[in-house]
C-alpha cells in the first residue's frame, strides 16, 4: 500500500496549502524525465522479460516441471505489477492527483498488493519444496495437478490478504478554496487511521519478514545438504542441484535486498507521522518504489545467467525471431519444427 495514498494525512489535518507547497523534487522537468526514463525502463524489461519465460516454458515441453510451473506464476504476477500498476504509478507521481477514476483507485492499489503476496508466497513454496526433497530425500516430486492446486490456493490466500487495500478506500474530491481541489484516492480506515499502520506493518512481516526468515532457513538448510554430498565425491545430479538452488537463492537474496529500502521507508512513514512531512518525501518514496520495481524484471536476466536450460531456450527463440530466419522457417518441414521443440536435451535431466 502507498505510504502517499494513506487516509490519515491525504484526507485529515496534515492536507492542507502547506503541506502542497512543501518542496517537491518531482515538478522540475529533468526529474520527472528521470522517473519517467526509469519507470519505462522498468517496464520495458520486466514485460519484455516475464513474457520471454512463459512463453519458453510453454513451448519447450523439458522446461515443463513443477518448479518451473511456480517460476512462471512469479513472471506472470511480475506481469501484472508491470502492465497495471507501473503506468498508472507513475502519472500518479507526475501529475500528484488521481486522475483514473473511482474503478481504478481501487483496482490498482489491490493489483499491486495482490502481486506482491503471490511473488512472496510462490518463493517460499519453491523453497519448501526444495527443501523436502533434498533435505528430507524425498524422491517422490510434486504432481503437475497438485503444483496446479498450490497456484490457484497462492493467488486466492494472496487474494484475501490484499483485500483491505481495496476494501478500505476512498474516492473523492477534495476542495482547498472555490477554485482549487483535486481528486483523490486514499485509504479510509473504519475508526482510527491507527488501524492502517496496524495493517501495514503487519504486511511488512507478511510479505518480508517472515518470507525472508522462511526462504533463509530452507537455503542454509539445502545448502549445508548439498556442500556435505559434494565433500564425499563428486556427483552430477547433486551439481544440477547445486546450481539451480544458487539461482533460487540468488533470486531471494535479489527480492530481498531490492525491497529493503522501500519496507524501511514505509515502517519509518507508519512509525513517526513526521516522516511524511519531510523535505522530498514523496521523491525519496518514488525512489525506493522504484528499486522495489526492479526486482519485476532481474530474475529472468538471473535464469539467463545462471540456468543453461533458460539460457538455450532464450538463444533459441532469439535465433528462430531473427529476422533472417523468417522465410526460411516457413518452408521447413513439421519434423524439423518438432525437432526444435526438443531444445536443450543436453539439459533435460536438471530440475529446472
Amino acid at each position: 500500500n502507498d505510504p502517499y495514498t494513506r487516509s490519515d494525512w491525504d484526507l485529515g489535518s496534515i492536507l492542507n496549502e502547506d503541506f502542497l507547497e512543501l518542496d517537491d523534487s518531482t515538478k522540475l522537468v529533468g526529474v520527472q524525465v528521470i522517473l519517467i526514463l526509469a519507470y519505462c525502463t522498468i517496464i520495458l524489461f520486466g514485460v519484455t522479460g516475464n513474457s520471454l519465460v512463459i512463453y519458453v516454458v510453454y513451448r519447450f515441453r523439458n522446461l515443463r516441471t513443477v518448479t518451473n510451473f511456480f517460476i512462471v506464476n512469479l513472471a506472470v504476477a511480475d506481469l501484472l505489477v508491470n502492465m497495471l500498476c507501473l503506468p498508472f504509478t507513475l502519472a500518479y507521481t507526475l501529475y500528484g492527483e488521481w486522475m483514473f477514476g473511482q474503478v481504478f483507485c481501487f483496482m490498482l492499489p489491490y493489483a499491486q498488493g495482490l502481486a506482491v503476496h503471490v511473488s512472496t508466497i510462490t518463493l517460499n513454496i519453491i523453497a519448501l519444496d526444495r527443501h523436502r526433497s533434498i533435505v528430507y530425500h524425498m524422491e517422490t516430486k510434486m504432481s503437475k495437478d497438485m503444483c496446479a492446486v498450490v497456484i490457484v490456493i497462492t493467488w486466492a490466500v494472496s487474494a484475501l490478504l490484499a483485500s483491505p487495500l481495496a476494501i478500505f478506500r476512498e474516492y473523492g474530491t477534495f476542495d482547498f478554496s472555490p477554485n482549487k481541489s483535486i481528486q483523490v484516492c486514499a485509504e479510509k480506515w473504519p475508526e482510527s487511521s491507527m488501524n492502517g499502520s496496524i495493517y501495514s506493518i503487519s504486511m511488512l512481516l507478511v510479505q518480508y519478514g517472515l518470507p525472508l526468515a522462511i526462504n533463509s532457513v530452507a537455503y542454509i538448510r539445502i545448502w549445508k545438504k548439498l556442500k556435505n554430498h559434494m565433500t564425499y565425491g563428486r556427483n552430477d545430479r547433486h551439481q544440477r542441484r547445486r546450481k539451480t538452488t544458487k539461482m533460487l537463492l540468488t533470486m531471494v537474496v535479489v527480492f530481498a535486498v531490492f525491497w529493503l529500502p522501500f519496507h524501511a521507508f514505509q515502517l519509518a512513514a507508519d512509525i513517526d507521522s513526521a516522516v511524511l512531512s519531510m523535505k522530498d518525501f514523496k521523491l525519496l518514496y518514488t525512489v525506493f518504489h522504484i528499486v522495489a520495481m526492479c526486482s519485476t524484471f532481474v530474475n529472468p536476466i538471473l535464469y539467463g545467467w545462471m540456468n543453461s536450460n533458460y539460457r538455450s531456450a532464450f538463444m533459441s527463440v532469439f535465433e528462430y525471431y531473427r529476422p533472417s530466419n523468417v522465410t526460411s522457417r516457413c518452408s521447413k518441414s513439421r519434423e524439423t519444427q518438432n525437432e526444435e521443440d526438443r531444445v536443450c536435451t543436453d539439459c533435460k535431466s536438471s530440475n529446472v
